[in-house]
């Protein structure tokens, strides 16, 4: 048989979240891996790896060279946020297919995207980048409260919050400006108009400038101040489809995506889909599996094929929905006890604890964020979406987390 083509893969990421798109890829591709620590579940999906310090781009080129030189490259891929840029300017060095480094840029830089969004008539919000807390004030006195408070370039809804009046912008702009520091794209805080509506997510894939709409995700979020993200579900018959289709195509279009699978985030306001973000990668939270559950598309496979300048294949070949409820406790402290005490039915595709007898949990509410807060997830299918989503509710009340309380922290619903 003739060898299978390779490709390179960057920053596999964790297992729990990320440990499906590395064995999709892994299913019809020979996979080299570039990442920050010696593989441990990686290993029955690669064939070759290289640890570099993933946050030095000249050590994550370098790596990647090596990579080069030791197999015949088709490819270059990542699905991780912060390595978008880096891997997209290696593509570029290896003369693989790429979109430009400039662009995945943009991409990374909120306040880049919205500049081009503006440019190009794509409906966003309005927003402003700010250095300082009393540039923060005046912009948010000019745009008009409620406003949402962010770093430029970051993810995962760290450092966001709503600002509902004057007194709570302090907190929330030293909360943004914590994590903007830690920016390599951007290290400046926006002010933002807040669009008031129902948040959705929108995958797209893109090959040779042409944007396919796989799916949209419906999202339930965490009340304000906070965007923590607490559930999501895919149906495949969703009619919102089609209504957001040409707003997310537009949004591509404007910040020069030209290859690979997008997570764009917006909100319905009075109906009309309004621009957060596009994010140039594969979604976290395990929406691209609820996608292949729901439509039977594999969007790791889409985003290799992608990165080796093949058309991936696109075709649905089920039509059903899926959900995931992320797993919070109700209060930050020590977990003393985790269990599921419910059955497995067959519509319980996956239930996930990240977390163990021990550990330390730390909720938004108390200046924590998703990677110190959460459980773990549970998924589930049915013909519909709503069906999907009351199973995952079903599934959740039979999760039993006890946490000794940690002093000073608040309670909070899952």
């Amino acid at each position: 048989m003739p060898a299978r083509p390779v490709v390179l893969v960057v920053a596999p990421g964790d297992e729990n979240y990320r440990g499906y798109c590395l064995e999709q890829v892994a299913d019809a591709y020979s996979v080299v891996l570039l990442t920050g620590t010696e593989p441990s579940w990686e290993k029955p999906h690669i064939t070759d790896h290289t640890v570099v310090d993933l946050s030095d781009p000249g050590a994550l080129l370098a790596g990647g060279r090596a990579l080069a030189a030791r197999h015949d490259l088709a490819g270059v891929m990542t699905w991780d946020e912060w390595s978008v840029v880096p891997t997209a300017r290696l593509a570029r060095q290896l003369g693989l297919s790429t979109t430009a480094p400039e662009v995945m840029h943009g991409c990374r830089n909120k306040a880049t995207a919205r500049s081009l969004f503006a440019r190009h008539g794509v409906p966003s919000a309005a927003s402003v980048s700010v250095r300082t807390r009393q540039e923060a004030e005046a912009v948010a006195e000019r745009i008009g409260y409620p406003v949402v408070l962010k770093p430029a370039s970051h993810a995962g809804a760290i450092g966001v919050r709503r600002v509902d009046d004057r007194d709570q912008l302090t907190a929330a702009y030293q909360a943004a400006e914590r994590t903007a520091s830690q920016g390599t794209e951007s290290t400046s805080v926006l002010v933002e108009e807040f669009l008031d509506g129902p948040e959705i997510s929108v995958e797209c894939v893109t090959y040779r400038g042409a944007t396919t709409v796989v799916a949209v995700n419906r999202k339930t979020l965490s009340p304000p101040p906070h965007f923590e993200q607490l559930a999501h579900s895919v149906d495949a018959a969703d009619p919102l489809r089609e209504r957001v289709a040409p707003a997310a195509r537009a949004a591509i279009n404007a910040l020069g995506i030209t290859d690979g699978v997008s997570h764009i985030e917006m909100r319905l306001v009075d109906g009309r889909p309004r621009l957060i973000e596009v994010n140039a990668r594969l979604a976290g939270d395990m929406i691209g599996h609820l996608v292949r559950l729901a439509t039977g598309i594999d969007l790791p496979r889409a985003a290799a094929d992608i990165a080796c300048d093949h058309a991936p294949d696109l075709t649905p070949t089920r039509s059903s929905a899926a959900a995931i409820r992320l797993l919070y406790p109700d209060t930050s402290g020590t977990l003393t006890h985790l269990t599921y005490d419910g059955p497995c039915p067959t519509w319980l595709d996956r239930l996930q604890f990240q977390r163990r007898t021990g550990d330390q949990l730390l909720l938004p509410t108390d200046g924590g964020n998703l990677y110190t807060g959460r459980l773990g997830y549970l998924i589930t299918t049915a013909a519909t979406s709503k069906e999907a989503r009351a199973r995952a509710q079903q599934a959740a009340r039979a999760v039993t987390a006890v946490l000794d309380r940690a002093p000073g922290t608040r309670s909070t619903a899952a």
